[in-house]
């Protein structure tokens, strides 16, 4: 595994492990400051700043019983990374796409884009 694989990797568990506890640290460590959020759960649309998101995460964590990282695909200073998660708020499922790039010298994950897959938002 490349150095850079192992960065994008634990750039992203950053968001995992942050979203999953309300961790605003590990979040804001993970996203860059102009990073947004997007997706459709139970009928909603979001599309969401850095500080709006991690404010609801925040207010709603949600530790999956389940998150995976099931590809990294990288090509010189950008990535992008699926992640799983099941059980998130006790019961919905996602797909998470992430667009990481280097800035400031360093991985960020500038977007996130979810599917929710399964289950509902209780």
């Amino acid at each position: 595994m490349s150095q850079d694989e192992k960065e994008v990797k634990r750039v992203v568990t950053l968001y995992i492990d942050g979203a999953g506890n309300g961790n605003a640290e590990q979040m804001n460590e993970a996203f860059h400051s102009s990073a947004r959020w997007f997706g459709t759960m139970d009928g909603v649309d979001y599309d969401m700043d850095k500080e709006g998101f991690v404010a609801y995460m925040v207010e709603t964590p949600g530790l999956p019983s389940k998150a995976e990282i099931v590809d990294v695909q990288i090509d010189g200073t950008a990535a992008r990374v699926t992640v799983k998660e099941e059980g998130f708020w006790g019961g919905i499922s996602f797909t998470n796409f992430f667009n990481l790039s280097i800035l400031d010298g360093r991985w960020q994950i500038t977007n996130k884009t979810f599917a929710a897959t399964g289950g509902g938002h209780a």
